[in-house]
């Protein structure tokens, strides 16, 4: 198997046949084995039923997975790629909004070398309020804090070399982050605009309160990526500044004593200045907790330190 496309399901009874047309129809000048793995995320409506008839209609080319209850898109994602047995897996949405016709552009943009394709959806067809200006101010403020610059995290459709997405799980909502994780492990990115369809049945599952998962899981993607394997660096950071906050305002009040007269011990910033002490030590005891957590996860594991992209004239040991 060359190529798998992967399609979280939820509530789309009406666009699955649509969809696995125009993937027919897109598919067909590309020369690759090819597959389509829908995940049904524990759709309500007659979903399951659909891709039972296109199951049987299709046998060589349809995979389904059925969850036991909605379990949302990134856990669909992860279930398609963990079953996945394409070299090249390529994610779109099952609501007609992404299209098929684009995925021989992302393949060929593969084939120039690099190891992921995201889609631009640069003339979107969404809500201004609603739904693009929360995903542009989302979008920018992840390419800031990330360093990985693209305008369309939140674009579905992207194509990989399977090989990038080995390195790392997907939890939570992190589906969008996947560009970010796979450049920690030394992925190739590029980005190319794509069309983008006004949505014609069903509705939109996801509203504001998107965008606000996406700045709260943007502080756990920074932790992971800058302080998972040096932890102390953060805790430790923030402990030493703290506690030097504290001795500074302790000199102030010596000083201060000395000069003017000045009680100390009268004094809120006594009580200031030590409550920064205690803090600061507390976190640099944190941070070597933090550390040795990390060794342990990676030492339990066997988990390496880096990663390799290949390697000339050296055999694997047995």
């Amino acid at each position: 198997m060359n190529l798998s496309l992967i399609v979280p399901v939820y509530n789309e009874e009406a666009n699955l046949p649509l969809l696995f047309d125009a993937i027919q129809r897109a598919l067909k000048p590309v020369r690759k084995k090819w597959e389509v793995i829908f995940v049904d995320d524990g759709s309500t409506d007659k979903s399951l039923a659909v891709l039972n008839v296109l199951t049987k209609a299709h046998p060589k080319h349809v995979r389904v997975v059925v969850f036991r209850r909605n379990f949302g898109q990134t856990a669909a994602i992860t279930a398609g790629i963990d079953h996945a047995q394409g070299e090249i897996i390529v994610l779109l949405d099952a609501d007609m909004q992404n299209d098929p016709a684009d995925i021989p552009r992302l393949l060929a943009k593969l084939d120039e070398g690099y190891d992921l394709v995201s889609g631009w959806r640069k003339d979107r067809k969404d809500n201004f309020l609603t739904r693009t200006l929360p995903s542009n101010m989302a979008n920018w403020l992840i390419s800031t804090v990330t360093g990985v610059h693209l305008h369309d995290y939140g674009c579905t459709l992207k194509a990989y070399h399977r090989d990038v997405l080995g390195g790392f799980r997907l939890y939570g909502e992190m589906h969008r982050f996947i560009p970010v994780f796979a450049h920690s492990v030394g992925a190739r990115i590029t980005e190319i605009p794509v069309s983008h369809h006004p949505r014609k049945f069903g509705r939109a599952n996801y509203g504001l309160d998107r965008t606000v998962k996406v700045f709260l899981d943007l502080f756990t993607v920074k932790f992971l990526l800058e302080y998972s394997h040096k932890p102390i660096r953060l805790f430790g950071g923030a402990g030493a500044a703290l506690m030097l906050l504290g001795l500074i305002d302790g000199l102030y009040l010596l000083v201060r004593r000395a000069l003017f007269g000045t009680p100390v011990f009268s004094s809120p910033l006594l009580l200031i200045g030590v409550m920064f002490i205690i803090i600061g030590f507390q976190s640099i005891l944190m941070g070597l907790i933090a550390e040795l957590l990390a060794r342990t996860y990676h030492e339990s594991q066997a988990k390496p330190t880096y990663t390799v992209r290949q390697t000339l004239n050296i055999k694997r040991k047995s």
